[in-house]
């Protein structure tokens, strides 16, 4: 798993790194590969945390999944994806 993790982990600063230093003919076909990769990693990881009939994430740990969904996931994804918190009532969380 270490493996794993650490290449991981290269493969990001090696795209952080590119992001800054690549020169446009490097970058460009580099972006558009990634960029679709990403997409499709983040809708495989959105798709998993689909809510369940009961309105709780199924792939959440069962502490988590006492909250209502939108799951961690789902609030990080559209705070990474869409850059601000979101403003639905949808997304708070979910009050004892």
């Amino acid at each position: 798993m270490e493996d794993m993790r650490a290449a991981v982990m290269r493969r990001l600063a090696m795209l952080d790194d590119a992001a800054v230093r690549a020169d446009e003919r490097t970058l460009l076909p580099l972006a558009r590969s990634e960029i679709s990769r990403l997409v499709d990693g983040w809708r495989l990881l959105l798709t998993v945390h689909q809510p369940d009939a009961d309105g709780r994430c199924h792939a959440c740990p069962a502490g988590l999944r006492a909250r209502r969904w939108p799951c961690q996931v789902w609030r990080m994804a559209h705070h990474h994806l869409i850059g601000d918190a979101p403003s639905s009532g949808r997304f708070r969380r979910h009050r004892r």
